[in-house]
Formats: structure tokens, C-alpha cells, sequence
């Protein structure tokens, strides 16, 4: 394995990504560097396998656990690829979990049940606050995709010339190499055509003979109350066509677009599904006596009257101030937690006060195995309490 940058770098994930993130980024990037996007562009071919080595460490639990450990040397003696000499067709059947059919559909594409040929979809993100998944949202999104050249209508030949049958594999876009002294046969794709079955002797001036050609797409996405991060919202045919070699009559089937949301980090509020946590600072004297307070919620000011007594850490539930769930559209609820703000000065009344107060008191040690304070919040979250 060539490659001395860092794995975790080369995929933009952090070093305890979850798989599925890790999966999702080396999609997306196998998407931005795949060379039917970036014709003629040496660099993006090199990132794109780049990539696909990164993601057969960090796809791969016991690479990653190695490689997590002893980096690039703990992968030594460790069977790998060589994806600088791999061409991209063989890199898209080595991961074809990811790319058989929802982000590229693969090099051969897919077809529906009926026989019709599938396109590629796609993916983008979007980036959302919190406020914005109480009300939901509209995004514009950019992204780029291939689509029919209209110049020679996906034949990639040039006007007034057509392709011709291949040679190599008579038109069947694939050829037999025989393996282990003639023991098996192993079908590949054919060298010569792609794929196609035909070959193009003058090429289409605007897709150089690929018969798809990139071109920018905006359009205006509405994003539903609720959405969690990394829910993607599916917006149907507005992915690519199918390759030529599975769709030569152009009556192939587009694939999605899958725009997947972020949601901001907020200031003040963490979520847990649908409801929020809140912490609030809360003084001795409020806590001692009890109060009424003014806390924050995503539509406003609420009052919340806490008891005399309340210690530091206890949860008070504010039914229906969450979010909602973006089913049901049922909003969870606002758990208030109180936090004892001790103050850093005191003026010498104060003090006086409390040395007063401090002859009297009489605070009890806590017994063993008494609830945690995490505890309680999970039994909060689920309910129990």
C-alpha cells in the first residue's frame, strides 16, 4: 500500500467514525473523484483510489483495529490491493455493497424487475439548525451529475457516424479468460470496448466518445419537520441515466438524489431523539427556597417553578417543548437540568450571612449505591423516573 497520508484524513472522518459514517464519506468521495466526472484529470483519478484504499483499512474491523494501533506498519504482511494499477471497474465490483446500487449503482448500473436499466444515485448534504428541525426547511442544493450528451444523443459518435461492433468480445461487452490451466472461466469485462460491445472510431467533440457529459444541477429541497442527523430525504430522478453500455436506446430509468442532513451543534440546547436537554444555573438561595424560572425553549421563554429543596442535578420535564418526531409529527419533551452556580465573590453582608447560616447547617453524607446522577438522566430519557 502506497499511500502515507493518513486514512482518517484521506476520507475526512474522525478517528471513532461509526462504519456507517466512514461507508457514507467514501461514497461521497468516490462520487466527487470518479473520472467519468473529472475527464482527462490525473489527480482526481489518483484521489479516487486514494480513497478506495483508506476505505479497505477502515471499512475492514480488524485493519482498522491494526491499523488504529500501530498506523500504517501494523498493515505489513497484510493482504491488500494494489489500486494504483487497478482500473475503476475493478474498484466498483470490490465494493459493491456501496456502489451495486445506491450511490453509483455500480459500473454495470442495475436494471429494475421489469428489465428496465437503473441510473446511479446520487448524494449531497445539507447542514440544518436546530431551530430549522423544529419547523422544518427548504435548501437550495448544487450538485453535479452526468447525463445524456445531447449532442450525439448518448452514442458518443461523432454526427453522421455511428459505432461499430467490437471485435474483441463481438459485441457482447464481455470476454472469457481461461484460469488454473483451463479449470474455470472467469468473465470480465472487455478491455477493448468498456463494456459497450461497440467501439467509437470518431468521437463526439463534447463527450469525447463517453456519451454522457457533467453538468451542474440546482433545485429547492424541502426538508420535513424533525429530520435526524444523517436521515437522507430521497428525491426521485434526480440522479444519472444509466451508462451507455446498459442503456444504448437512452430508455433507461434516472436514479435519486439523497440529500443528507446535518444539524448544527446548538449553544444551549443537546438532543436525545426528539426531546432536548437543558441545563440551567440555578442559585443556593433558589434551590434552598424554591423559585420560578424563566428558561429558554426553541419557541421562546417558558416559566418553570422549581420546589424548595431541589438539589443540583435533579430533572424537571416540560411536556411538548422537544422536537418533532418526524413520523408522527409528536413532539418530544424539554428536560430541565438544574445546575448549582456557586458565586465567586461575595460582598462582606453576604458572607456574613452565610458563616451565620454555615453554624447551623447540617449536610448529609449521600449512603453507598444511591443513583447516579447519569443514571437518572437515563432513567428520565426512558421514562423510569
Amino acid at each position: 500500500m502506497p499511500t502515507t497520508r493518513d486514512y482518517y484524513e484521506v476520507l475526512g472522518v474522525a478517528r471513532d467514525a461509526s462504519p456507517d459514517d466512514i461507508k457514507r464519506s467514501y461514497r461521497r468521495l468516490a462520487m466527487k473523484y470518479h473520472p467519468d466526472r473529472n475527464p482527462d484529470n490525473a489527480e482526481a483519478e489518483a484521489s479516487f483510489k486514494e480513497c478506495a484504499e483508506a476505505y479497505e483499512v477502515l471499512g475492514d474491523p480488524q485493519k482498522r483495529s491494526a491499523y488504529d494501533r500501530f498506523g500504517h506498519s501494523g498493515l505489513r504482511g497484510t493482504p491488500g490491493h494494489d489500486f494504483g494499477s487497478m482500473n475503476v471497474e475493478d474498484i466498483f465490483s470490490m465494493f459493491e455493497d456501496i456502489f451495486g446500487g445506491s450511490a453509483m449503482g455500480g459500473r454495470r448500473g442495475r436494471r429494475t424487475r421489469g428489465g428496465v436499466p437503473r441510473g446511479y444515485d446520487l448524494e449531497t448534504e445539507v447542514e440544518l439548525t436546530l431551530e430549522e428541525v423544529l419547523t422544518g426547511a427548504e435548501r437550495d442544493v448544487e450538485f453535479k451529475r452526468l447525463d445524456v450528451c445531447q449532442r450525439c444523443l448518448g452514442t458518443g459518435a461523432k454526427e453522421g457516424s455511428q459505432p461499430t461492433p467490437c471485435t474483441t468480445c463481438g459485441g457482447q461487452g464481455q470476454v472469457a479468460q481461461a484460469g488454473l490451466g483451463g479449470m474455470f472461466r472467469m468473465v470480465t469485462t472487455c478491455p477493448h470496448c468498456g463494456g459497450r460491445g461497440s467501439v467509437i472510431a470518431e468521437k463526439c467533440g463534447d463527450c469525447r466518445g463517453r456519451g454522457r457529459v457533467s453538468v451542474r444541477r440546482e433545485l429547492m429541497v424541502k426538508i420535513p419537520p424533525g429530520v435526524q442527523a444523517g436521515q437522507a430525504v430521497r428525491v426521485a430522478g434526480e440522479g444519472e441515466p444509466p451508462p451507455p453500455e446498459m442503456d444504448p436506446a437512452g430508455s433507461g430509468i434516472r436514479g435519486d438524489l439523497h440529500v443528507v442532513v446535518r444539524v448544527r451543534a446548538h449553544k444551549v440546547f443537546e438532543r436525545d431523539g426528539d426531546h432536548l436537554l437543558l441545563a440551567v444555573p440555578v442559585s443556593f438561595s433558589q434551590m434552598a427556597l424554591g423559585a420560578e424560572l424563566e428558561v429558554p425553549t426553541l419557541d421562546g421563554e417558558t416559566t418553570l417553578k422549581i420546589p424548595p429543596g431541589t438539589q443540583h442535578g435533579v430533572m424537571f420535564r416540560v411536556e411538548g417543548q422537544g422536537l418533532p418526531n418526524v413520523r408522527s409529527q409528536r413532539r418530544g419533551d424539554l428536560v430541565v437540568i438544574t445546575r448549582l452556580v456557586v458565586p465567586r465573590k461575595l460582598s462582606d453582608g453576604q458572607r456574613k450571612l452565610l458563616e451565620e447560616y454555615a453554624e447551623t447547617e447540617d449536610v448529609p453524607i449521600p449512603a453507598d449505591g444511591k443513583t447516579s446522577f447519569w443514571e437518572k438522566i437515563k432513567d428520565v430519557m426512558t421514562g423510569g423516573a
